[in-house]
């Protein structure tokens, strides 16, 4: 499948500080691409070097196959962008926005569709909603020309868990219409939900690009097994156990990969209880960013 976004060697200095190392990234047509990291790795930058609002040091991007910056006017047609921290019109209702985005192909259908569904009054101006319906505005400006690319910093900032809910739902339905999305977040359950592949930045250099179900299988789980006499842990000597240890009459297990050769084990025995748990995506994130 051809690359939607294709960034090689970017660079960029602010002076004597390079906020952008050597990033280099390709996101496919279609998918939803999850960009990870703190603040201050470098994630704005790169965003920022994209939409061509910054030029880079050193390095291409391509976004359908055009150039960031010699085609920026074009790419803008067909990008949808949030910025993190959307700053509006302060004295401009919602409908205002809209009818001014209008003259940039949106569609003022989509648009008031979307306000129904994220339940945002758009007669009510910019400077007199709250945060979140702060956000909702910028999101629907960023939807409403349903573009061919959404670049996104940060989406649900702000939004309770039901209206985060239904962001992901409408980006899922962007995408299944075609649309590449690309999703800077520090939420990682959001990423976990709708992203196929993430790609983790540090210290202004990509440090992994990984299929979301690959990074799922990553996962460290423990298996903490009662039995009804107690077993003990020399039992255990298999590949895929990381740790173990003794309790009364029972064991922790730290597996990494597939657990069912444990579990297999363990049912030899008579067994009194077991809870297994795993690692969260924050947690597979931090070993990464730890590294």
């Amino acid at each position: 499948m051809a690359a939607a976004i294709e960034i090689k060697n970017l660079i960029k200095h602010f002076g004597k500080v390079k906020a952008v190392d050597g990033v280099d990234l390709s996101v496919e047509k279609g998918e939803i691409f999850g960009f990870l990291g703190p603040n201050g790795a470098g994630k704005t930058t790169t965003i920022r070097c994209m939409m061509d609002f910054i030029r880079p040091s050193v390095g291409e991007i391509k976004i359908l196959g055009k150039s960031a910056q010699r085609d920026s006017t074009d790419l803008k047609k067909e990008i949808g962008y949030l910025p993190g921290n959307a700053r509006l019109y302060e004295h401009w209702s919602g409908k205002d926005h809209i009818q001014f985005y209008k003259a940039f192909h949106g569609n003022i259908e989509v648009a008031n569709q979307l306000a129904g569904q994220l339940d945002l009054d758009l007669k009510i101006r910019f400077k007199n909603l709250s945060s979140g319906n702060k956000q909702k505005l910028a999101l629907i400006l960023s939807l409403m020309k349903e573009p061919k690319v959404l670049i996104l910093d940060e989406p649900t900032v702000s939004l309770d868990p039901l209206l985060q809910n239904t962001v992901h739902g409408l980006l899922k339905e962007y995408q299944e219409k075609g649309t590449t999305i690309f999703v800077s977040s520090h939420n990682l359950s959001e990423v976990d939900q709708i992203c196929n592949r993430v790609g983790i930045i540090k210290d202004g250099k990509i440090i992994a690009t990984e299929d979301v179900k690959g990074l799922k299988a990553k996962r460290m789980h423990t298996i903490t097994v009662y039995f009804a006499d107690g077993v003990e842990k020399s039992t255990f000597k298999m590949p895929e156990i990381h740790k173990i240890r003794e309790i009364n009459k029972g064991l922790i297990i730290e597996v990494k990969g597939d657990i069912n050769p444990i579990l297999a084990q363990i049912t030899k025995y008579p067994v009194r209880d077991i809870e297994i748990t795993h690692a969260t995506l924050e947690e597979i994130f931090l070993e990464f960013y730890q590294r």
